[in-house]
């Protein structure tokens, strides 16, 4: 029977000290509730864009006369400045574009005749054109890109005979071929971008005779063009990418 009071009396005490127990526990934590997501600020190359470049390049220029062989090769080199507008539009990370290009040149080389003594033959290129499509894939700010499409130049060729009977005689023309290439381009800010570009330009294998008569050859022309470049764009620098 006392047992029996005990266990009541211990029943009865524990229930009486539990709620003071309780009360005195730390308030229930609130739900967890999840962070909002962040919002990315992402460079979009979208829109119309113009801008200047400048640079270097080497050319080659095979002469071979008509009916009598071939005079010799020369590298033809110096240095290029121009402009550049365009237009691109971004999927996704993937960028494609349009662009024209004009360049001021001068790139003139020469050599002697293997054929004809005492002539020097001279090759010059004066100006140059690109009408180009890109396909490029841009990380933020970064994009690089390939590019491809029709290429021009104005050209000068001279030949000088020294000596007896000797003089110079000149004949101009403009060739058109293709043109491939790869750039990087960067945005520096908002609406600026400096890029790197290089252009092969695959001109082929002509007939070029002058007036006079003294230069008659089929004239083989090859351009390796290294430019740097500066663009503005127009609209909006970012879009939110969540």
């Amino acid at each position: 029977m006392k047992r029996v009071i005990i266990l009541a009396t211990a029943a009865i005490a524990v229930g009486a000290v539990a709620p003071a127990v309780a009360a005195d526990l730390p308030a229930r934590a609130p739900a967890y509730t999840k962070a909002p997501a962040m919002v990315q600020a992402a460079y979009d190359w979208s829109g119309f864009y113009v801008g200047i470049n400048g640079g270097g390049a080497t050319s080659k220029f095979d002469w071979n006369a008509d009916g009598f062989g071939d005079e010799g090769s020369h590298n033809a080199t110096g240095g290029t400045f121009g402009g550049q507008v365009g237009y691109r539009w971004q999927m996704s990370s993937w960028v494609f574009g349009l662009e024209a290009q004009g360049n001021w040149a001068d790139f003139s080389g020469s050599n002697s005749s293997l054929i004809f003594a005492n002539t020097t033959n001279q090759s010059k290129i004066d100006s140059f054109g690109l009408f180009t499509g890109q396909i490029g894939y841009a990380v933020d700010r970064a994009l690089f890109y390939v590019n491809g499409g029709a290429a021009v130049t104005d050209n000068k060729y001279t030949s000088i005979t020294t000596g007896v009977g000797g003089g110079i005689d000149t004949a101009t023309e403009t060739r058109w071929g293709a043109a491939l290439g790869a750039g990087f381009e960067y945005a520096f800010a908002p609406s600026w971008s400096l890029g790197f570009q290089y252009d092969h330009l695959f001109m082929g294998n002509n007939d070029v005779v002058s007036n006079a008569g003294f230069i008659a050859d089929h004239v083989k022309e090859n351009v390796d063009i290294f430019t740097a470049r500066v663009n503005y764009r127009f609209g909006g620098p970012v879009v939110a990418r969540y």
